[in-house]
């Protein structure tokens, strides 16, 4: 039989010209001048999609009806093969291989690793590399059936082009590589399975095949063809790169990419200026010079919609610049125009995938609250969880949020930073909350010790079901990739028939499934195809109507050069793999394909970067200065043209709500305190409910700091009323009571030792102060009193609550309320000269017996010493308070305004100046 090759030039006419010389080839076979049914040949494509400009071609050609040949794609027609059993999974070969490398500590060192988990990246590389070389050289190796001679001596050739330094540097590595690959290459090996696949294929051949690339065969395919074409004709066609086959202009602009050895070994490059009348192109090629990434993103997403509106139906948006096309994507589907992206994205940015993430950073981190929470908020987890933790109610997604928010609330009231008891303790009020952590906490606990890979697999299914993120993931497309990958890893049924038995730790199958999920490419479901965003090579043998390129410039057009580890390039190209050179050379050869197969391509970039200058792909630059030299016209620039709107501009003013209905039927000192300070923030944060969460600190705050003088000072109080102690032992008492309690909160909190320091300058003052009060008569009653106490309004009724810090009680029955301020005397002084603050006037008037007098008392010293402040007129205070309460909140019941009028003071720090816009008017 034979092998024939057919070079067509890179034009829009490829697939007309790869109609016309399949059927010639048919014809011919058949010598039939007439035949019409083509069944009994294959086609081998690229993609499936090519099928169908292929069969577009053939009708053209042949008009009416016809019987097409059989499309296949090379991986297609494997898989109508009965499966290899005998396969190792990528993933479990590369544990394999993994659990190999970690048991030699030179390789730690030599690689500079912290962890085993750091060697999992070097063992992908290494199986990489593997991989390369078994493609480059398994057909030498088995065409001397599984000799390794000539291939150790053209390995040691190879190694010969480095420089002696070079070679004595990186022999370590080079050998590590050249011992992992023979070491792969046995029955398992997946390429090597494949291989003798295509040779089995090719060994039954009983129907003449046509092989259609854009890209001359790798070594195994042209091993395949080879084997095949000698039991059946073989039509190979390709791209022809020769440059009489090329537009003269690309020849003389690009010279590398041509073709310089043609069928009878001569050499011929690329054709002189001489040679050349005509310089147009191929195509109407545009320049897009852009200011920035949006503006590159709006002129791409104007000039689609504009084609679009044009009638053009089949548009490409070659995405150099991922950052640009997935804004212009954006910018699209706003404006309900869908983007069929084929250029995917890693399954690792999915929302899917940051559920199993945002599990195993709490397994990690064992119950922290911010992960947790992270964890709990994903709409993968527990909406079919057990329904007692639910509370078995109709809308579960509605009361996960519910349950959700108060654990939310109750661990950020809490401060409860990690740790799966204290998180749990901290619930023990919420039973339903509480029992749904005990539930992840189970479930984490799962994942200690060593396991197999299908262990792993086992116990993080298991897990996924309890929590019910698999019916979740189930139900979303990334979601079923994920769970497949999860049983890939390690599938039942070993090639072997025996589970693979190495132990891998936690961290080790963290590191597995992220680095699966980073390999892995999501591409979601495609419908509407007008518009479809691609890579570079994804376009080679593809026509548009028109094509936009963002990302023209030198940064992303060539793209930037992988970094080849361990072996240099002349190494590289001595062993027949890919090199920097290659690489940029067929990516040219895309480029030129790209224009010379579409008519209408525009090149988009930014022109300036960080504020300089950002000049377009040297590529292109080199076309510019082909066209200038020779007089022809220079490249168009164009940009799209934005519709202008009209908008109607509403000026910002102060907000005056008025809610009449939402007028408060109880009220606090510190509520009504804001709503003298702002009546707006009273609004957004007592009568709507807006105040913010909590923050989550490992660093204790003032307020705490408050807390914790507050019980400190209630114990001693107490402990001296109930038992009475002399004065000159009563500072070691306050001493002993406050050593107690810190002790307890800095074995919690470290940090908590600043405060305990800040409270021991303090103590003797404050004991010297308390028993100065003591002397005026004043004896302590009781201390942390909750009242309410209703204050009759004329229409309704309004109830005063809050916590008393402390009443004492003098020898002729007065009381007086003390109120704790971690302030020193200056600063509270000055609250009370202001008039501002109400507290202690409001503390009189929900005191359930009349109260004489109110006094702050300041735990700060000023000079060593401590002392209190007395509220002037007391008894006047509370009747002006009471009337001013009367007619601010009958005021708010008969709809008056709540106008946001906070100074600067009260707006610095308020949590809701985002809602009022102050600033904005």
């Amino acid at each position: 039989m034979s092998l024939k090759s057919i070079l067509i030039a890179p034009s829009a006419g490829f697939w007309p010209g790869a109609a016309r010389a399949l059927l010639a080839a048919c014809r011919e076979r058949s010598g039939n001048a007439n035949q019409r049914d083509f069944a009994d040949w294959r086609v081998v494509l690229p993609t499936f999609a090519h099928a169908q400009q292929l069969k577009a071609a053939l009708n053209a050609e042949l008009g009416g009806t016809f019987v097409p040949p059989q499309f296949f794609t090379l991986s297609g027609w494997l898989m109508t093969l009965p499966p290899q059993q005998n396969v190792m999974p990528a993933s479990e070969r590369l544990m394999r291989l993994y659990a190999e490398l970690r048991q030699h500590g030179w390789l730690k060192k030599l690689f500079t690793a912290r962890r085993n988990t750091d060697l999992l990246p070097l063992a992908q590389t290494l199986l990489a590399l593997s991989d390369e070389l078994t493609q480059a050289m398994l057909p030498s190796l088995h065409a001397a059936d599984g000799d390794t001679a000539d291939l150790e001596q053209r390995w040691q050739h190879a190694l010969e082009q480095l420089s002696p330094d070079a070679r004595k540097i990186l022999s370590d590595e080079t050998q590590l590589v050249w011992s992992i690959w023979k070491s792969q290459l046995d029955a398992d090996d997946a390429i090597a399975s494949r291989f003798a696949q295509t040779l089995q294929m090719a060994e039954q051949a009983s129907q003449p095949m046509a092989w259609i690339s854009s890209v001359a065969p790798e070594p195994l395919e042209q091993a395949f063809l080879d084997a095949y074409a000698a039991r059946q004709p073989v039509l190979t066609i390709t791209l022809d790169w020769r440059a009489p086959a090329l537009l003269p202009t690309y020849a003389v602009a690009w010279p590398e990419m041509v073709e310089t050895a043609v069928d009878d070994g001569s050499y011929a490059g690329a054709p002189s200026d001489r040679q050349i009348d005509d310089w147009t192109l191929s195509t109407e090629l545009t320049l897009c010079a852009a200011q920035s990434v949006e503006d590159e993103a709006v002129q791409g997403a104007q000039m689609v919609i504009d084609w679009l509106q044009a009638g053009k139906s089949s548009l490409a948006i070659v995405a150099q610049d991922r950052v640009v096309a997935r804004r212009i994507r954006a910018l699209l589907e706003r404006a309900q125009i869908h983007v069929a992206d084929e250029t995917g994205w890693k399954l690792s940015t999915t929302r899917a995938a940051s559920a199993i993430s945002a599990w195993f950073d709490v397994v990690t981190a064992r119950g922290e609250t911010t992960a947790l929470l992270d964890l709990l908020k994903s709409p993968f987890v527990l909406n079919e969880a057990p329904s007692d933790l639910l509370h078995d109610a109709q809308d579960s997604v509605a009361n996960k949020s519910a349950l959700v928010m108060k654990i939310e609330l109750l661990l950020r009231r809490a401060n409860v930073l990690g740790e799966w008891r204290n998180v749990i303790n901290a619930l023990s009020a919420a039973p339903a909350e509480q029992n749904t952590v005990s539930l992840l906490a189970q479930q984490a606990a799962q994942f200690g010790g060593r396991k197999t890979l299908r262990d792993w697999i086992a116990t993080t299914s298991g897990t996924l079901d309890a929590l019910g993120i698999s019916s979740a993931l189930g139900a979303d497309s990334a979601g079923q990739q994920i769970l497949q990958l999860l049983q890939n890893i390690a599938p039942s049924g070993n090639h072997s028939g025996q589970d693979y038995a190495a132990l891998f730790s936690f961290p080790e199958w963290r590191a597995l499934v992220n680095l699966q999920l980073d390999d892995t490419s999501f591409i979601s479901a495609i419908n509407d195809r007008r518009v479809v965003m691609l890579p570079l090579n994804g376009a080679r043998l593809r026509t548009f109507d028109a094509v936009l390129v963002v990302g023209a410039d030198a940064d992303h057009l060539p793209s930037q050069p992988q970094e080849t580890l361990f072996f240099a390039n002349t190494v590289r190209r001595e062993l027949g793999l890919a090199t920097r050179e290659s690489r940029q050379r067929q990516q040219l050869r895309d480029v030129v394909e790209l224009l010379a197969m579409n008519p209408q391509v525009v090149l988009s970039w930014q022109a300036h970067k960080d504020g300089e200058p950002n000049p377009v792909s040297p590529w292109i630059q080199r076309l510019q200065l082909t066209l200038a030299r020779h007089g022809a016209a220079a490249l168009p620039e164009m940009r799209a043209t934005i519709a202008a709107q009209s908008l109607q501009p509403t000026p910002s003013v102060m907000p005056v709500p008025a809610a009449a209905q939402l007028t408060p039927t109880r009220l606090t000192a510190s509520a009504y305190n804001s709503f003298i300070a702002c009546p707006y923030q009273f609004f957004a944060r007592r009568m709507l409910g807006l105040a913010s969460l909590d923050e989550l600190s490992d660093l204790p705050e003032k307020r705490d700091y408050g807390g914790w003088l507050h019980e400190i000072l209630e114990t001693y109080h107490e402990t001296l009323r109930d038992q009475p102690c002399p004065p000159e032992r009563r500072e070691a008492l306050l001493v002993d009571i406050s050593k107690k309690l810190f002790d307890s909160v800095i074995a919690r909190n470290p940090a908590a030792l600043g405060y305990y320091a800040r409270w021991q300058k303090v103590i003797a003052a404050y004991v010297v102060w308390a028993n100065e009060h003591e002397a005026l008569g004043w004896r302590f009653v009781f201390g942390e009193q909750a009242y309410e106490k209703p204050l009759p309004l004329p229409d309704r009724e309004l109830t005063l609550h809050g916590r008393i810090d402390r009443i004492d009680e003098n020898d002729a029955g007065e009381r007086a309320v003390l109120d704790y301020k971690t302030n020193n005397l200056v600063a509270l002084n000055k609250k009370l000269k202001d008039h501002e603050d109400h507290q202690l006037a409001f503390y009189g008037l929900l005191s359930d017996r009349p109260v004489a007098a109110a006094h702050y008392v300041a735990l700060e010293t000023t000079k060593d010493k401590v002392g209190d402040v007395s509220a002037p007129d007391y008894d006047e205070a509370q009747r002006a308070l009471a009337t001013q309460i009367t007619i601010n909140v009958q005021a708010i019941a008969s709809g008056v305004g709540l106008p946001a009028n906070g100074t600067e003071s009260v707006c610095q720090y308020c949590d809701v100046r985002g809602l009022c816009r102050k600033g904005a008017w």
